[in-house]
């Protein structure tokens, strides 16, 4: 690696980091520093951690990306002290809801299991949310001092102009065909009669309970919630906060033992069990079941859709407008109903798109709205949906008339690593960087 140029590479299209707390490989040294900046700490844990995680990921072996990722490490600690210096801080809430996303994704991967988890990091849960805790923290610091230092970056069409044309003819990229597709949701309501069904199967249940049956072995036979299976229902001591305002009001209204009619929540219905309370924590257990909508349930949704279709179709409205005042989808209702790619474009490569939506549009015609289509949202919901297909451009060549928000925003970029870099150069002077001599090859101090 060149002197003067360790963050180059790392800088480009803006890494901000690697992956986290993934379960770490028998034989780690966990406790070995091998870069200090200021008060921050490099382990080498955390770099076995981030090479392997490249390595699995298709990486190739090299000493070259094991120093890339050292590197990379000491930039985000250099970010992170600097931000300290600089007073740029997050919120407690911001890393919490941050976290909480994140230790859903992780339960998911490993289908709710507790057991599961705790066996793959070797660590108990709670140790666990500690590890990823700092990791979130330290991101969004790093995420938080990128945006500041590059706010006010902007380019013009001149600059884009010539990013584009310093490419190499025979190195312009050639993309796949591009569609522009966008959707209206809408979430099956499920019926009276089908929450009715749920809270008497739950009252049931209550009463098995009450009569002397296992709250756990009834929870693991019933429950919907994936973590049963390893915890019977059981939730463990938590704060406020914790739980979702339904579940955590009624586990403050019950006394010790007692067992809650259903409650009904975002999630389902559920039926609670207080077992201990501390102040401001409590332990308890639930089973949850979710209604079902029923198919007459489903047929009004379409029904519904079908109404919004026909009156697009006769330009009653347009299909954005009706996208944004009806669809029940949170993340594409506010631009339109449309699909976007990871630069906030509305044309994605047909690799990218979702298989579901290919084939619907796949028997489709440019500019045709679809019949309503059964759909199962990330929330795990029921639904129908109804697609707009656009546009579609075919594979070709980047060119600056069909691909100008593509190549805008890889200037842009461009741009910003230039500004990073010349940051970089400038704080790593205003704070303290030492590292262990095992990476002098790296030359990262040069």
């Amino acid at each position: 690696m060149e002197s003067k140029k360790w963050f180059v590479s790392l800088i480009l299209f803006c890494i901000t980091f690697i992956s986290f707390a993934q379960p770490a490989p028998q034989g780690f040294t966990v406790d070995k520093i091998v870069a200090k900046v200021d008060n921050y700490i490099v382990l080498k844990s955390e770099l076995e951690r981030a090479y392997q995680d490249y390595l699995t990921n298709g990486g190739s072996p090299s000493q070259e990306a094991r120093c890339q990722y050292l590197a990379i490490l000491i930039r985000n600690k250099l970010m992170v002290a600097k931000a300290e210096i600089d007073s740029i801080v997050v919120t407690e809430d911001q890393v919490d809801n941050n976290l909480q996303r994140r230790f859903e994704l992780i339960l998911s991967q490993y289908g709710g299991s507790q057991q599961q988890i705790e066996a793959a990091y070797g660590k108990s849960l709670e140790e666990i949310k500690s590890d990823i805790r700092d990791q979130v923290k330290e991101q969004l610091v790093v995420q938080k001092m990128q945006e500041e230092i590059t706010k006010d970056v902007a380019v013009t069409p001149a600059e884009v102009k010539r990013f584009f044309n310093k490419i190499p003819k025979d190195s312009l990229p050639f993309l796949s065909a591009e569609v522009e597709v966008s959707q209206i949701v809408r979430t099956a309501k499920v019926s009276e009669t089908q929450k009715n069904d749920t809270k008497r199967q739950l009252i049931e249940l209550r009463e098995r309970i009450m009569r002397g049956e296992k709250f756990e072995e009834l929870a693991k036979a019933y429950s919907a919630d994936p973590s049963v299976v390893a915890n019977g229902g059981n939730m463990g001591f938590v704060g406020r906060g914790a739980m979702v305002p339904e579940y955590e009001a009624m586990c403050f209204k019950l006394k010790p033992g007692e067992i809650s009619m259903p409650v009904e929540s975002p999630f389902g219905f559920h039926i609670i069990q207080l077992i201990e309370r501390r102040g401001n924590e409590y332990n308890s257990r639930h089973i949850l079941m979710s209604p079902s909508p029923s198919e007459k349930d489903l047929q009004e949704a379409a029904h519904f859709l079908d109404s919004i279709r026909n009156l697009i179709l006769v330009d009653s409205i347009t299909f954005e407008k009706a996208a944004k005042q009806f669809s029940d989808d949170i993340n594409s209702k506010t631009v339109g109903g449309y699909f976007m790619d990871q630069e906030g474009g509305t044309l994605i490569s047909v690799d990218e798109l979702d298989p579901a939506v290919f084939f619907t549009i796949d028997t489709m015609k440019v500019g045709n709205i679809s019949k309503p289509v059964v759909y199962r949202t990330d929330q795990q919901k029921d639904a129908m949906r109804i697609f707009y297909y656009k546009q579609r451009t075919p594979p070709h060549e980047a060119n600056l008339k069909d691909d100008w928000n593509k190549i805008s925003n890889y200037t842009l970029s461009e741009k910003k690593n230039r500004i990073l870099y010349k940051w970089f150069e400038k704080a790593r002077q205003d704070v303290f960087i030492s590292i262990d001599p095992t990476y002098d090859y790296c030359r990262l101090l040069e």
